[in-house]
């Protein structure tokens, strides 16, 4: 599986950051990483007959069961390792292109070993940050910092709060 490379430097892959509105918050849907000890966004591989929005919607069907709408344009870009130091390969960066896919409806992954689960915006702040080195750790749990930025930005009202109070409510959130 071969990725592209942003201005020759680091390999680039895309990100599906799944998301679903829950009352008045929103929940997050994970996957583990392939030998299933962490937590992550679907992600993969760019291709050459997909943009790069359509590759992250490819990825989210694949490893979450996730079919929903994805923004066209990324809303954030991270820093991503894989691999271990003590193994042939070594350790690997990327920079990952996050796009927004809000999840209508989920089926069985194809990737069945993926175990698709739903997290509120803190518990996905956790479990993205569990088991990773601090910076990789920040990275995720700044992918799901901006996601609730974007998507309040985008009008997304929280029921019962005037319109001014919605900015102060998503720092908050932001902040727990």
């Amino acid at each position: 599986m071969g990725s592209a490379r942003i201005s020759g430097s680091l390999p680039l892959q895309v990100a599906a950051v799944c998301y679903r509105k829950r009352g008045a918050s929103f929940e997050f849907l994970l996957v583990n990483t392939n030998n299933g000890d962490k937590w992550t966004f679907p992600k993969g591989a760019t291709e050459p007959r997909l943009s790069h929005s359509q590759a992250a919607e490819r990825e989210a069907l694949e490893e979450a069961g996730a079919v929903g709408v994805i923004e066209p344009r990324h809303f954030h870009l991270y820093l991503h390792t894989k691999g271990v130091f003590w193994q042939a390969s070594g350790v690997q960066e990327f920079v990952v292109k996050a796009f927004l896919l809000e999840v209508t409806r989920t089926q069985p992954p194809d990737e069945s070993m993926r175990n698709p689960t739903w997290f509120s915006v803190e518990e996905a702040r956790r479990a993205l940050a569990k088991g990773r080195e601090a910076k990789y750790a920040a990275e995720l749990r700044n992918v799901i910092d901006r996601a609730v930025e974007h998507l309040s930005a985008q009008g997304t009202m929280v029921p019962g709060l005037p319109p001014r109070a919605h900015l102060s409510f998503w720092r908050s959130l932001l902040r727990t």
